[in-house]
């Protein structure tokens, strides 16, 4: 004996009923089959529709019937071509014309009771039934009809039936004992109470009804036929990845229905569980899929314990309801005061958590229920809210309880750790928390806005181990922003293999455009993308990384612009991490600095800005390092600007200063404005910028400067520098001459030494550290407690585009690997 259920969607329509023909005329062969069958899909939603907008006395009502009466009446013309279609014509017409009665009585009475929906809606499945049955009787014939109503016996609890298991069981196993057909077809959903009044089991109960029937009949195996090729790891409509489940047990089939999983209906499991009965998840629109098993793990030979999370669902739509109050503290009884109150409106719990100072208790509720719970609750402890010992029940709204559900999770330390470390890393803060005693299900209530973001973070940490999704927005795309995207889609296959990194340009900003792409922007036509795109707006560009709130979000700053610099504080407190290689930010003042240092700790999120300094050179990370190991920095000597070192190294004399200042603008290697390079402001932002992250307080005024430059040369306009630096040619070169009368090079040098900072051009002899520094090259020594009389050195090129790409791109990764 088998027993097969096929949804609403899998008897939508003509097309469909056919694929459900073929499948339930392949199963025949195999065994003795029981066909269950839900209403065509969203007729159920029509007839109730019409019977509340009847009781509310709209004749908008029959407008809903005649939607529902054509659906039923074009898949009969469809499906049938023989002596049974006109009978079928007519049993509809009789059967709409009895709703329309109905209806016409719930608008006359203005009332609609739980007892009138129960035989308004009943019709759906009783009549896509025998549609089904008509229609595969035309096609093969062998099929019996049979009315659920006269095999399943409830109380009279309209809407909403218990069932009598000892009378329906009896009344299942004398009906199909007794018939020698080897097919029948039921409607789901629908029973009778004992005085054969119509009831129904609750929305999805037509799953129910197969498993009652099943259980009574100790089927080899119930199969649920629906629109997805089984239980998935999560709702493939919240994340992409999720993948079929092939196998699971009944206790976590039954966690995931009851917390948001639609595939199956919650009391479905609990019969065929009874008596051990494997129950089939399959696709109508896919039967070659495996789908899904739900069964005890011994029955499915199960092939993955690795697997300690088995799925993750959602529920939206929650409200959490909080009784708080000094006087709870200590006194039995305000627990079980509270539920009676919620019980005896019918509000069901689900999901409770308690304070342990005993000062509050929070539940989660259906949103819908809210108003009759603030009532109930409030009436139930008015004497108490009254006399001030507790308050008036706090209700918070817009949230959803996401839960990762799993066997195996008992057996495994630091899952809920994994769980809460991975949704706070991405901003997602938990409202209320809940563990099972079976440690089966671990709850959390958070907002509602952030359910997608909480899905895909908990799906890539505990079923995509292979790769982790990080998002990219990236503001610039000058000459460092074009090398770093080439750099990034020549390591997207490493990253993948060596790294699990799956990095996706989501977001382009530049002075003119602006273009977000939820799926990713191709890196090898962003270009014409973006051209494309519309006017860029920063506010607007933020608010959108914002608002799409997705994982592993990092916004990339590749300009030198303060307006950019200025909207960091508002990603980082949506815990999104920010990627500088804009030194504004970093050499603000120090307020501002340390704000958004505090914020990026608070919020679990990096704020990284290696490039501020040296380029791609590890300048900044070697620091921190020395300074999270417990040394401290007495000194640093530095060059610190490749633009200067170039300008130095390749001015002989021989040609004018300007025209080699102009190279290197040239060559890519000052800032937008040189006179920041020649002037030294640009050395005393990184200087300040080492002495900060050495731990010292420093502002930039507190930098001496003894700049090498004449005043008039650092006034107007960039024009007006290039040619002042030309008239002041003798200046320049009389620095010159007089390093090199005493064998010495010119070095712009940058000091910090015992709390003090200073910039300035030196003469550097060959036996210093500083002395063989060629082309752009950066060096900076640091000279600490460990490393007192040989400093620690870092060398190397300190400025272009290429390796300032490089050194942003080393950001992101070590922004991603957090």
């Amino acid at each position: 004996m088998q027993v097969l259920k096929f949804g609403g969607t899998s008897v939508a329509n003509a097309a469909n009923i056919n694929k459900v023909i073929a499948i339930v005329h392949d199963a025949v062969d195999k065994d003795k089959t029981i066909v269950v069958v839900s209403a065509l899909g969203g007729v159920t939603d029509l007839l109730l529709d019409a019977a509340l907008l009847a009781a509310e006395g709209k004749e908008s009502y029959k407008e809903k019937l005649g939607i529902a009466y054509e659906r039923h009446v074009t898949c009969v013309q469809q499906l049938m071509k023989g002596a049974d279609k006109e009978a079928l014509l007519l049993l509809l017409q009789q059967s709409f014309q009895e709703i329309d009665g109905l209806c016409s009585g719930l608008f006359l009475l203005g009332e609609l009771t739980a007892r009138s929906k129960d035989r308004i809606s009943h019709y759906g499945e009783w009549l896509s039934s025998q549609i089904i049955t008509a229609a595969y009787n035309e096609q093969y014939g062998g099929a019996t009809w049979k009315d659920a109503r006269e095999l399943i016996l409830t109380n009279s609890a309209y809407s909403a039936a218990v069932v009598d298991f000892a009378s329906s069981n009896g009344k299942i196993q004398y009906y199909f004992s007794s018939e020698q057909s080897k097919l029948f077809f039921v409607p789901g959903f629908i029973a009778a109470d004992r005085n054969g009044i119509t009831t129904t089991l609750g929305r999805g109960g037509s799953d129910y009804t197969a498993a009652i029937i099943a259980a009574a009949l100790n089927a080899g195996s119930l199969e649920i036929w629906t629109d997805v090729s089984g239980m998935m790891t999560a709702d493939p409509r919240l994340t992409s990845n999720a993948r079929i489940i092939p196998q699971i047990s009944y206790q976590e089939a039954m966690e995931l229905s009851h917390f948001g999983a639609k595939v199956i209906y919650p009391p479905t499991i609990q019969p065929v569980m009874n008596m051990n009965i494997p129950v089939w998840i399959k696709n109508t629109f896919a039967p070659g899929d495996h789908g899904t098993v739900i069964a005890n793990p011994q029955m499915t030979h199960e092939a993955e314990p690795g697997n300690i999370v088995r799925g993750i669902s959602s529920i939206n739509n929650i409200q959490l309801i909080s009784l708080e109050g000094s006087g709870m503290v200590g006194i039995p009884g305000f627990s079980k005061r509270l539920f009676e109150a919620l019980s005896n409106e019918q509000i069901n719990v689900i999901l409770i958590t308690q304070s342990s100072s005993e000062h509050s208790i929070s539940v989660a509720i259906d949103g819908s229920m809210v108003h009759k719970a603030c009532q109930a609750v409030d009436a139930a402890f008015a004497n108490e809210i009254a006399l001030q010992k507790v308050e008036p029940l706090k209700v918070e709204s817009g949230l959803s309880i996401v839960a990762l559900v799993g066997e195996n999770m008992r057996n495994h330390t630091g899952v809920s750790g994994r769980m809460f470390s991975a949704m706070g890393r991405n901003g997602v803060n938990i409202r209320a928390i809940a563990q099972g005693s079976s440690e089966k299900n671990i709850s959390s209530v958070i907002a509602t806005t952030d359910v997608r973001k909480a899905i895909n973070v908990l799906h890539e940490e505990f079923f995509e181990t292979t790769f982790k999704q990080v998002n990219i927005f990236l503001a610039g795309t000058g000459n460092v922003g074009n090398k770093l995207l080439e750099q990034l889609s020549n390591q997207l296959t490493f990253l993948q293999d060596q790294l699990q990194l799956q990095p996706r340009l989501v977001g382009v900003l530049n002075s003119r455009k602006m273009l977000i792409n939820e799926e990713g922007i191709n890196l090898n036509s962003w270009r014409e993308s973006l051209d494309a795109a519309p006017a860029a707006n920063l506010q607007q560009f933020v608010d959108e990384i914002i608002g799409r709130n997705l994982r592993n979000a990092v916004f990339v700053d590749i300009t030198a612009n303060a307006d950019v610099a200025g909207v960091y504080d508002q990603l980082l407190q949506k815990s999104i991490s920010v990627v500088a290689c804009n030194k504004v930010a970093a050499s603000s003042s120090y307020g501002q600095y340390r704000k958004l240092k505090d914020l990026a700790r608070e919020y679990n999120a990096q704020f990284l800005f290696e490039t501020n300094v040296g380029a791609g050179l590890p300048v900044i990370g070697t620091l921190n390092d020395l300074m999270r190991s417990g040394d401290r920095v007495n000194r640093i000597e530095a060059v610190l600007s490749g633009t200067l070192n170039f300008v130095f190294n390749h001015y002989d004399g021989t040609r004018k200063f300007a025209d080699v200042v102009r190279q290197a603008q040239a060559e890519g290697y000052t800032e937008p404005d040189p006179r920041l390079d020649l002037g030294g402001t640009d050395v005393m932002r990184k200087i300040m910028i080492l002495a900060r992250e050495a731990g010292e307080k420093l502002e930039m005024e507190d930098i001496v400067n003894n700049s090498f430059m004449p005043a008039n040369c650092m006034e107007g306009d960039v024009t007006n520098f290039y040619a002042a630096m030309e008239q002041e040619e003798a200046h320049f070169a009389a620095l010159f001459e007089a390093a090199k009368a005493t064998g010495n090079k010119l070095k712009f040098v940058a000091t910090f030494n015992q709390g003090k900072a200073s910039v300035g051009l030196q003469h550097i002899d060959p036996k210093h550290d500083l002395y063989h520094l060629y082309g752009k090259d950066n060096v900076v020594l640091f000279f600490t407690d460990r490393y007192k009389d040989q400093p620690l050195v870092v060398k190397g090129a300190g400025a272009g585009a290429d390796v300032t790409a490089s050194g942003v791109f080393a950001d992101i990764i070590r922004a991603a690997k957090i």
